[in-house]
């Protein structure tokens, strides 16, 4: 273990995070001592070692469940509020508590969603800047909003296990639209908040990219099929098919289990996807 590798004090006992991870011990040794909170790791059966780190829990899988490796994170914590980042990520000091304060003060919101800044300079990530513009408009905790970067969200963990956290079918890249749908069905409202701050700190791409838009495009139209109507589910078929033809035909291979657990969004909520 490095020996300059030291916790940060915790800001409040009412947040647990959950970091999931693969084969990323040299980020790491960057992010996990900035967690103000018990910390969870979940690790998704990383073929290298991991470094030492005081004050984390540390659960090793025995196969790599993706995204849903967050929900065994979840399962394990017993604080209200679960935050998620990355192994490349990291909430900085006070929002957390701060979200913790939000949290208790609305108790129909099930998620908010911090600004996120990229890379040593701060840069602010695009998808935040779109959920600050939302045309959803305000709610009762800030900005609504119907989807998330899964490394800067704090859910409420009851309502989180109530609707089943991360789809384990989806693995990796967009699972977070099928949770946001979920969410919002279940009568719980999603709030971006600007003055909670999150820094991530990606790598270099160096990444198979054609594997990822393959998984992205799948997991696009297995999400419209699992809660969309027909009209859209064809429309996200269409569009996948310019982007990744083998991503649709693989979704296309998961047709029946997608089919069984179709249950379509309630008005309401499809009319705000709708409208962004």
């Amino acid at each position: 273990m490095s020996p300059d590798i030291q916790k940060s004090a915790v800001e409040t006992d009412a947040v647990t995070v959950v970091v999931a991870t693969r084969n990323r011990a040299d980020r790491l040794r960057e992010t996990m001592p900035r967690h103000r909170a018990r910390t969870i790791l979940v690790d998704n059966a990383s073929d290298e070692e991991l470094p030492g780190l005081p004050g984390v829990e540390v659960v090793r899988l025995d196969g790599n469940r993706g995204a849903a490796a967050r929900n065994v994170g979840v399962a394990r914590a017993r604080t209200p509020y679960v935050a998620f980042a990355d192994d490349d990520s990291y909430w900085t000091p006070g929002s957390l508590a701060r979200a913790a304060e939000i949290m208790d003060a609305h108790p129909r919101t099930a998620l908010l969603a911090a600004r996120v800044l990229v890379g040593r300079e701060g840069r602010l990530d695009p998808v935040s800047a779109a959920m600050a513009e939302s045309p959803l408009g305000a709610n009762e905790a800030g900005r609504a909003v119907l989807g998330f970067l899964a490394c800067s969200v704090i859910v409420r963990r009851d309502a989180f296990l109530a609707v089943g956290g991360f789809e384990p079918r989806l693995f990796v890249y967009g699972e977070e639209a099928l949770l946001a749908m979920d969410l919002t069905a279940a009568g719980y409202e999603l709030s971006y908040v600007d003055e909670l701050v999150v820094r991530h700190l990606p790598q270099p791409a160096g990444r198979d990219t054609g594997a990822r838009a393959r998984r992205e495009t799948r997991n696009r139209v297995l999400t419209a099929l699992l809660r969309r109507p027909p009209s859209v589910v064809a429309r996200t078929m269409l569009a996948g098919v310019r982007q990744s033809p083998r991503g649709v035909a693989q979704a296309v291979g998961d047709l029946p289990w997608a089919l069984r657990r179709r249950r379509p969004l309630p008005p309401e909520v499809e009319a705000d996807l709708r409208r962004l």
